[in-house]
C-alpha cells in the first residue's frame, strides 16, 4: 500500500526548464561576440563549470548566473566587457522572476491523489526562488508538507521517510527527473511515477537506469492518479 506520495516541483508541477534554456541561448549570443561558439565547446564548458560549482552555489538561477559569469571570463580570456557581464546578470534575474505556470491538469491530479494519500512537495534549488514558486503556484495548501532540499539523493529521502514514519515500500515519488526523483527512491525500495518533460537539464540525465516494475511512466498529469492507484492496489 502507498501511504505517502511525493511530488517534484520544477517541470512536474510547473514549467521551469524552458526559462533556463532561453537564458542559455541568450548567453551564447552574448559570448558569440567574442568566441567561435562551435570551436570552444561553450555548452560543455558551461555545464562543467556548473557541475563544479553545485557544491558551493547549489542549484538554481543564482548558481547558473555565477557559473555563466565565470565561464564567460574564462572563455574570452578576460576580454568580455562589463556591459556584457551586466547582461548576464539580467538573464539570471529574468529566470528568477519568471511567472509560475502550472502544467496542464496538474492541479486536478495532485488534488485527486491528496484525496486518498498524504502528499508532500519535495523540490530542490535556491530556497528563496523555490519558496517564491510554491507560494505563487496556488498548490501549497494541498500538501501536508513542503520540503526544499539542497539535493535529492538517497540520504534526503531516507530523512523524509523517518520524519513521516513511513517505510520506503509505502512511498511513491512523482517527477520528471530519473536521476533525482525516481532512481534514488527505487534504490531505497520505493516506487516512482515518471512524467518526462520536453526539456531536461543535462546534469539531470542518467544513462544507467532503466524503468522496472516499480516505475510507471505517464504521458501527462492525467495519468498520475491512476498510476498511484495501481501501485496502492498492488500492495494490498
Amino acid at each position: 500500500m502507498i501511504d505517502l506520495v511525493g511530488f517534484d516541483g520544477d517541470d512536474t508541477l510547473w514549467r521551469s526548464q524552458e526559462f533556463y534554456d532561453r537564458a542559455q541561448e541568450a548567453f551564447e549570443a552574448i559570448l558569440g561576440r567574442y568566441v567561435d561558439l562551435a570551436s570552444r565547446g561553450l555548452r560543455d564548458a558551461l555545464l562543467a563549470t556548473e557541475r563544479g560549482n553545485i557544491a558551493l552555489f547549489g542549484y538554481g538561477a543564482k548558481g547558473m548566473t555565477l557559473s555563466m559569469i565565470e565561464s564567460a571570463i574564462e572563455l574570452t580570456d578576460g576580454r568580455i566587457e562589463a556591459r556584457d557581464i551586466h547582461r548576464i546578470v539580467r538573464l539570471g534575474k529574468e529566470v528568477l522572476a519568471h511567472p509560475v505556470e502550472l502544467l496542464p491538469g496538474i492541479r486536478e491530479a495532485v488534488s485527486a491523489v491528496a484525496a486518498n494519500h498524504r502528499v508532500v512537495l519535495i523540490t530542490k534549488g535556491d530556497l528563496f526562488h523555490q519558496e517564491y514558486k510554491v507560494a505563487r503556484s496556488g498548490l501549497a495548501d494541498i500538501f501536508h508538507r513542503i520540503e526544499i532540499v539542497s539535493e535529492k539523493d538517497p540520504a534526503a529521502y531516507t530523512r523524509l521517510f523517518a520524519e513521516f514514519g513511513v517505510a520506503p515500500e509505502r512511498f511513491a515519488m512523482v517527477g520528471n527527473s530519473l536521476k533525482s526523483d525516481i532512481a534514488p527512491v527505487v534504490e531505497l525500495g520505493g516506487f516512482g511515477v515518471y512524467m518526462p518533460y520536453h526539456s531536461t537539464w543535462a546534469h539531470e540525465l542518467i544513462a544507467d537506469f532503466t524503468l522496472g516494475e516499480r516505475v510507471i511512466e505517464v504521458a501527462g498529469a492525467e495519468g498520475i492518479p491512476e498510476a498511484i492507484a495501481r501501485m496502492h492496489s498492488a500492495g494490498e
